[in-house]
């Protein structure tokens, strides 16, 4: 894992976003990876918050706001590193792998509770190629 996905999933990079894409689910996998980091199954970026919804944007043709508010409320695993998940509808059959992952951090916020009270807060966002959307979130990686 590079420096800067490890700092982002450590909650330093609150104005950053993470991008993952499954190299069976976006076209232009080579361009992706000259910019980001390659993994087993696909490109990892880590980029300036405005930028990065931009990139995602376009290369998903996926708005990560929407993306978000389709995945809350459906609770799924993303996988160590964001660099896919587990879809809760697998049980059902089907080709189950996470074609995109959106994420970002937010600061710790003692105010807030809960999550938020215990340290700087990862959210990630997946669609599965079932169509499924889903989302976690945890306290980041000291």
């Amino acid at each position: 894992m590079d420096e800067t996905r490890e700092q982002f999933l450590a909650g330093e990079r609150p104005d950053d976003v993470l991008l993952y894409f499954d190299e069976r689910a976006v076209d232009g996998m080579d361009r992706l990876a000259k910019v980001g980091e390659s993994t087993d199954d696909g490109v990892v970026l880590v980029l300036d918050g405005e930028e990065g919804r931009t990139a995602f944007q376009r290369a998903t043709g996926v708005d990560p706001m929407t993306l978000a508010q389709s995945a809350m409320g459906n609770e799924g695993e993303i996988t160590d590193g964001c660099t896919g998940g587990n879809c809760p509808d697998a049980a059902e059959g089907g080709d189950h792998y996470a074609r995109f992952v959106f994420a970002f951090a937010e600061a710790e916020n003692e105010d807030v509770g809960g999550l938020y009270a215990e340290g700087d807060v990862v959210h990630a966002y997946a669609q599965c190629e079932c169509g499924t959307t889903y989302s976690e979130k945890w306290v980041a990686e000291v």
